[in-house]
């Protein structure tokens, strides 16, 4: 029987010491594995780059369809993946979804892995 991962809430930005910090335990590995599996795709981060360089900000499912050369079903699914990580946010517009990137998500991410990024 394959052992079950325990459930955690990722939609806030992941919040624990640098893992440069000292051992972490596992709870903490757990989350900040979790994120990184969800941007561990080539689809995931061409769509995350998409969503942080977009002139307003968001983008639809079309637009990144197009963009990324997949059908929209393919690419609600990736961005399905990177909501449930707590790196992006969507909203219903009429018939649309849009999508934003959560840069405090992706901020806290990079501060976890490497307290000393981007200063």
């Amino acid at each position: 029987m394959p052992k079950a991962l325990p459930v955690i809430d990722m939609s806030a930005p992941v919040c624990c010491a640098p893992v440069a910090a000292g051992p972490v335990g596992d709870e903490a590995a757990l989350e900040v594995a979790l994120r990184l599996k969800a941007i561990a795709d080539p689809v995931r981060v061409k769509l995350l780059s998409l969503l942080l360089t977009s002139a307003r900000g968001e983008e639809n499912n079309g637009d990144l369809a197009a963009a990324v050369g997949l059908s929209e079903s393919t690419v609600s699914h990736h961005l399905a993946q990177l909501r449930n990580a707590g790196l992006t946010e969507a909203e219903r517009r009429g018939m649309n979804t849009v999508h934003r990137a959560r840069r405090d998500a992706l901020a806290a991410l990079c501060v976890v892995l490497d307290p000393h990024c981007c200063r």
